[in-house]
């Protein structure tokens, strides 16, 4: 499916993107070569295939805790831009 320069135009419009006249061309090739690419897809058998939300399968990776040391107070404090005696100073973000 071919894209008209007009039609190029419209949706940069829509998506509120300014072109150049060589953007247009560019863009008008390209987005053709991607709606061409989805009708060859639509060709493809997928009656058997299950809708997924994934194509391959996930899963989560995940580490053991282990007890390690870890830095004094001071150490933690120490390149806190702000700090109120033991604790590290932030602006209010509520009221």
């Amino acid at each position: 499916m071919k894209l008209s320069r007009e039609e190029v135009l419209r949706i940069a419009r829509l998506a509120r993107v300014g072109l150049t006249d060589e953007d247009v061309d560019r863009l008008r090739e390209q987005l053709s070569d991607i709606l061409e690419n989805f009708e060859a897809l639509k060709q493809v058998d997928t009656t058997d295939v299950p809708p997924t939300t994934q194509s391959i399968p996930l899963q989560n990776v995940t580490k053991d805790d282990e007890v390690a040391p870890s830095l004094s107070q001071e150490q933690t404090l120490a390149n806190a831009p702000r700090k109120e005696g033991e604790y590290f100073r932030v602006r209010a973000v509520l009221e």
